[in-house]
């Protein structure tokens, strides 16, 4: 869908649809049969679970404009009510594909030695285990409601499937059939429970199976000839509706939140496809739903985000190798991480190298008496988080410790509440960001007493967030340094976020909301007069999502005027590369691959001068005008030849890559030039491994 306003000649790519074309390239390595078979299974799981949040937050958001009217029409040139139908459409295409893609999994599985066994198919031998794995450890959290004698219907939980349940009686009695619901209690029970081996083979089911396979136990006091279990799940809008009491905290109006949050509008119905007529009927009554809502027929398992979590087979040939991080040569274990960051900066590349140098630091700073102080971000951390253990011992020595945590990263909302409230007990100073900004940035300033009145600083700056577990499988870079105008920089930003009413102009970094847009802008406008002058001229640009409009226009007017732009972006890019008197000038490209492409940077080419900047902001305007971001120039040639050959070896990929038009073909990329296959995530492990000498 291309929204395009003829006077302004300006053409953007809807980022509703241009989302669902990134879940669809998603979608595209759960089929490829080059990928690992319980690779794809997991890849079917993050396709589930990007789709439940896309409903989550964007449908819910469309579905408030439609209230809007005309006014919505103004916002998003086009009525929110097409472009939810035709996410509608979509949605159910790509549903058919993903119920193919399970099944041609689970034959591919078979010729393994790998079932996934429904209630139907168990052995008298499975049976006794299946039935007393039921009663031990199923059977304890279930909660079954009999839905005649139920007062009212109960609220169905956004993240929870259940079972609505048919139960007959003899035909002879002629009686209408009882409703029944329960929750399948996947919080605290395994979604998949792994059954005896059976001649070599293994046998896996479903928690949803277990408990088909026992419903005659749930229902015993009854009479049933016959019950029947189908799987349905509500999504409903996650957006917080944070009250203006003024006597209560951020704290405790994000806290009552996140609790009403699972229990707002529903924005998605999902169904076993075989529901019986009487009970759907009887179930979208009791829902308040009608036909301008959300209902998707699917198949017999919903939530197959727990895919993500699948057991572990010990066949590692169905599975992606572990990767060894690459060692910093410079990081050794005997070696001070402040020396050595102070000697030259240092530049990090998760998964490529180990998150467990950034703790590394962290504990160091914890027992070094220098350390006077460190000041730290967290918009989400690890459910184990050793950065907060770090922080801990921190405190415990005497430092002072101050930490930013985001209250309002969403579906992240409660742990940082739970991580907050532990902080504050072990005496960490914790703020809660900014009145009306999100604080995205990810900042990490240590500082040190040299002496009675001398301070010093090493500072770190980052693309993604500081978590140990997603830093295994997202890419991000990760800067340290002690260069003493940046370092001083990132205490103002968190001077700004203490005080909130101190800014500063900064030299270095460039800091939203205030001037981060304005310095892209300047940085955009050079590169154009540069080719206006018949000078060379590039911006190389990598990015999660690029849909802010005056950043597009922007791009477009440097198109015209002969900057060559290249584009990695990830997910959404409302841009459209390749239109004649437009954007002629820009490419763009989607790496898909076994780690999630999360890093941003910015390459400008300035005159034979290039500027490098690493960034925690896409080119979103949430970002840009409604958050703290950071953005923070590599100033050391060395670690700007590193980014540079990340760019070039991503650029060159003719195996991951899809490219990026109007018409969301996610065709895989093809180099007529190229002699050799190039997948962009082998190769720069590969160049880590052979270049990383004394850097």
């Amino acid at each position: 869908m291309i929204q395009q306003t003829m006077a302004h000649k300006f053409r953007s790519l809807n980022r509703e649809i241009s989302w669902l074309s990134f879940n669809a390239r998603v979608l595209q390595e759960a089929e490829d049969p080059a990928v690992p078979l319980l690779d794809r299974i997991r890849f079917l799981g993050i396709f589930s679970n990007n789709q439940d949040e896309f409903f989550r937050v964007r449908v819910a958001t469309l579905r408030r404009m439609v209230v809007l009217g005309k006014q919505a029409r103004s916002l998003l040139d086009v009525k929110p009510q097409k472009i939810l139908d035709k996410i509608n459409g979509i949605v159910l295409e790509q549903q058919k594909k993903f119920e193919a893609i399970y099944v041609g999994i689970l034959e591919e599985l078979n010729s393994h030695g790998i079932h996934i066994i429904d209630e139907t198919q168990v052995t008298p031998d499975q049976g006794e285990f299946v039935t007393a794995y039921f009663r031990e450890k199923v059977r304890p959290a279930l909660v079954p409601i009999m839905l005649r004698l139920a007062p009212t219907f109960p609220e169905l939980n956004d993240r929870s499937i259940y079972f609505a349940i048919n139960l007959s009686r003899a035909k002879k009695e002629k009686e209408k059939p009882d409703f029944a619901l329960l929750e399948l209690p996947t919080d605290t029970v395994s979604r998949f429970v792994v059954l005896p081996k059976q001649g070599g083979e293994t046998y896996i089911m479903l928690l949803d199976d277990v408990i088909r396979y026992c419903l005659k136990e749930i229902f015993s006091l009854y009479n049933y000839a016959s019950m029947d279990a189908y799987t349905i799940k509500v999504t409903r809008d996650a957006e917080l509706d944070l009250d203006n009491d003024i006597s209560k905290s951020m704290l405790e109006k994000i806290d009552k939140s996140v609790k009403d949050r699972q229990w707002g509008e529903p924005v998605r119905f999902v169904y076993d496809a075989d529901l019986p007529k009487p009970l759907m009927k009887y179930v979208m009554k009791r829902l308040n739903l009608g036909d301008d809502d959300t209902v998707i027929p699917g198949g017999r398992y919903h939530n197959f985000k727990d895919f993500m979590d699948f057991p572990k087979v010990n066949m590692p040939s169905l599975e992606y190798r572990p990767a060894v991080p690459v060692p910093h040569p410079r990081l050794e274990a005997s070696r001070s991480m402040e020396r050595v960051i102070r000697e030259r900066d240092v530049l990090l590349h998760y998964p490529y190298q180990s998150f467990n140098y950034l703790i590394d630091l962290l504990r160091e700073a914890a027992i070094d008496p220098r350390v006077e102080s460190i000041h730290i971000t967290m918009y989400r951390v690890a459910s184990d988080s050793k950065v907060i253990n770090a922080l801990i011992s921190a405190v415990r020595n005497g430092k002072l410790v101050t930490v930013v945590v985001e209250l309002r990263a969403r579906f992240d909302e409660e742990a940082n509440i739970l991580w907050s409230k532990k902080l504050q007990e072990e005496g960490v100073r914790v703020i809660f960001g900014v009145p009306g900004l999100k604080v995205h940035g990810k900042l990490c300033l240590i500082t040190y007493r040299e002496g009675k009145k001398k301070v010093s600083r090493v500072a770190g700056i980052g693309t993604g967030n500081f978590h140990e577990k997603t830093a295994k499988i997202y890419a991000d870079h990760s800067l340290f340094t002690a260069h003493p105008g940046i370092a001083a920089e990132v205490e103002e930003v968190f001077n700004f976020l203490e005080t909130n009413y101190r800014t500063t102009r900064y030299k270095h970094l460039l800091v939203s909301p205030l001037y981060m847009r304005k310095t892209l802008d300047k940085l955009m406008k050079n590169e154009m007069d540069q080719a206006k002058r018949g000078l060379p001229a590039s911006i190389d640009i990598k990015m999660n999502n690029i849909v802010d409009t005056t950043i597009i226009r922007r791009l477009y007017a440097a198109s015209k005027a002969g900057v060559k732009i290249r584009i990695i972006v990830r997910g959404n890019c409302s841009l459209v590369p390749g239109v004649e008197g437009l954007s002629e000038n820009i490419e763009a490209i989607s790496i898909i691959d076994r780690y999630l492409e999360h890093s941003r940077y910015l390459i400008f080419h300035n005159g034979g001068n290039p500027l490098y900047y690493i960034s925690s902001a896409d080119l979103m305007t949430r970002n840009l005008d409604y958050r703290v971001e950071v953005a923070c120039p590599i100033y050391d040639l060395r670690l700007q030849a590193e980014l540079r050959a990340m760019f070039e070896i991503q650029w060159q990929d003719n195996v991951k890559a899809r490219l990026i038009d109007a018409d969301f073909t996610n065709e895989y990329r093809k180099l007529p030039e190229a002699r050799k296959k190039v997948r962009s995530q082998e190769a720069f492990y590969t160049y880590l491994k052979e270049t990383q000498t004394d850097r």
